[in-house]
């Protein structure tokens, strides 16, 4: 059985600074969770309200993102071992995506949500580099 040198670019420091800039982006949802829990009486541990559908609407957002964070994680920094900048750059796609898609959940009307389909591509570009990376890891590419 062979082994495989893995040599980190410096490059990959992009793929950092986008995982910094995620969590930030975590954080500016989990504030505006906080706010609107004070501000439409919606005491924890309820995860939902059965009165506000506008805290619904700002809860989801930060759900929605949480769910979608591991694959995230796992995406940008598996494929950024073998190509940093575009994983990096795939990965700024989707922050901007996902404000897109706070800022139109955030009006309270769910289906303005769908303003971020651009997010895919950054999705799919990150698939690919991780394909890659792993193709190459075991010696096909």
């Amino acid at each position: 059985m062979s082994s495989v040198t893995l040599q980190i670019q410096p490059e990959y420091g992009y793929v950092l600074l986008v995982f910094i800039l995620s969590i930030i982006q975590l954080y500016w949802m989990m504030v505006n969770v906080i706010r609107a829990r004070n501000k439409y009486d919606v005491k924890p541990p309820a995860l939902y309200s059965t009165k506000s559908d506008m805290f619904n609407c700002i809860q989801r957002v930060h759900q929605n993102t949480l769910e979608d964070y591991p694959q995230f994680l796992a995406l940008i920094f598996l494929g950024g071992l073998k190509h940093p900048s575009v994983s990096a750059g795939a990965g700024l796609v989707i922050i901007l995506g996902r404000v897109f898609y706070a800022l139109g959940y955030y009006t309270g009307d769910p289906s303005k949500r769908r303003r971020d389909g651009f997010m895919i591509l950054g999705k799919l570009v990150l698939f690919g580099c991780v394909i890659s990376t792993a193709l190459s890891l075991l010696g096909y590419i």
